[in-house]
């Protein structure tokens, strides 16, 4: 195991968010840092780098060189980085040994069993914000990973609770993480090019439960068949959640969500008092519910705190009206299974729905189908357009309009007169926009400036 105590020379691999923060962590204990980037200086971090460079951390951009690695004792490397860079190589010819960012933070943080890891396809951020504001009653629980800071960057203040949410990436490269209490949202392909297969990437999302022992915590989705599989191969103690089990549950009941755990059975709150809507966000907030409680939250202030919980921007949040019309940006649907959820939120309401972008090219039968269920028009945009089209079309959905930027995608479905505008693309955002993001707060901005004219 690594014992950063004894390390002089350690090499980071990427000069990006968790790549600054390894290197901010090592310099204050007094390791001699060395970074190294694969392409130029990101304008956004130029200045850190020169706050780090006057401090002694070295860099190297444009490529990983041997002679600027050699030495080091081992190596943490950016979640950016696939599997297939020729660095690993380097690495290995040089014995040199390579873990992750969110071990550093584990390796050096004295409770080990201090670490939430939520992880999921889809809900893990919101899950992610809901468990750090319900524990924030009682505890120092910063939310960090993959929603904001690296859990690196907490471990010199010594949080009670790391609220960490991590992606795919991260845990690829990650050895020696181990969250006491796990939860898995639920599991739909994605990211399978970066992963080579489906399978690889249920492996890295797998290893979070398998790296657990019989004192830590599992808690999976009860209505995903996939993870219902994997369930006998958790080592933690298993909770489930939307789905009625004798004990160690949470679920849905006469419009309210209830807890057993422990042989007790309680109703924690009812859906009416949740400012979130959707079956998906009700499962996100049960996750919560049994995250908190494990963490030592009593019922009365998990009840508390759900009643003053919104939704993270960019997922499912209702953000304005204007001439009657609902608008609702969930550009974190980067995903057909995302959108799903969205879509499946409304009933009896008539709603346009903007969708597309860059392509991730899985199966769009069950987004038809939830369209044909719940949507009056969509207005398609970016490089997805075409195959969205087709496919809608297939399935019998007729009503599809096309623009050419987001902005008269608006002015499309503000002149269709809806009860409501849902943003959900299904896709990435990569062909018009920096990210997920920026596109929506390019839809938020431009739907607000006609709001306020």
């Amino acid at each position: 195991m690594v014992n950063a105590k004894k390390i002089s020379k350690v090499v980071i691999l990427g000069c990006s968010v968790s790549g600054i923060a390894a290197a901010r962590y090592l310099l204050a204990s007094n390791y001699d840092v060395y970074v190294s980037e694969f392409g130029k200086l990101p304008d956004k971090f130029r200045k850190e780098v020169e706050e780090l460079e006057a401090q002694g951390v070295k860099f190297e951009f444009n490529g990983h060189t041997e002679e600027f690695i050699n030495g080091s004792e081992f190596a943490v490397t950016s979640p950016s980085i696939p599997n297939s860079a020729p660095v690993y190589e380097i690495l290995n010819n040089l014995g040199i040994e390579v873990i992750s960012e969110i071990d550093l933070a584990y390796l050096n943080t004295e409770n080990k069993n201090s670490f939430i890891g939520i992880t999921g396809t889809n809900g893990k951020t919101t899950t992610t914000s809901a468990v750090a504001h319900l524990l924030s009653q009682k505890f120092i629980a910063p939310e960090c990973g993959n929603i904001g800071k690296p859990p690196v960057s907490f471990v010199l203040n010594k949080p009670d609770w790391y609220v960490t949410e991590i992606s795919s990436f991260q845990l690829e490269k990650s050895k020696y993480f181990r969250a006491h209490i796990a939860c898995w949202t639920n599991f739909t392909p994605d990211h399978i090019t970066w992963h080579g297969s489906l399978e690889a990437y249920f492996s890295a999302k797998a290893k979070m439960f398998l790296n657990q022992t019989s004192d830590d915590f599992a808690i999976l989705n009860g209505q995903d068949e996939k993870l219902m599989e994997f369930a006998p191969k958790c080592v933690g103690q298993l909770f489930i959640f939307d789905k009625e089990l004798n004990d160690n549950c949470a679920f849905i009941k006469n419009e309210a969500i209830y807890l057993k755990a422990f042989g007790k059975e309680e109703k924690v709150i009812e859906l009416a008092k949740c400012n979130l809507t959707g079956h998906h966000n009700y499962q996100n907030l049960m996750c919560a519910i049994i995250i908190s409680k494990l963490a030592g939250l009593s019922t009365d202030l998990i009840c508390k705190g759900l009643e003053t919980f919104y939704a993270p921007e960019h997922r499912m949040e209702k953000f304005a009206e204007y001439n009657g019309i609902e608008f609702y940006n969930d550009s974190k649907a980067t995903n057909p299974e995302s959108a799903i959820a969205a879509i499946d939120s409304f009933n009896d309401k008539n709603v346009v729905l903007i969708a597309g972008g860059r392509d991730k090219l899985t199966s769009l039968d069950e987004f038809c189908k939830s369209v044909n269920k719940h949507i009056t028009s969509v207005v398609l945009i970016g490089e997805a357009a075409d195959r969205f089209d087709e496919e809608l079309k297939k399935n019998g959905f007729t009503s599809i309009y096309r623009e050419d930027s987001l902005q008269s995608a608006v002015d499309k479905s503000i002149r269709l007169k809806p009860d409501a505008v849902l943003l959900s693309p299904a896709c990435a955002s990569f062909d018009m926009f920096s990210g997920y993001e920026e596109r929506g707060k390019v839809f938020k901005e431009y739907v607000l400036s006609k709001v306020s004219r």
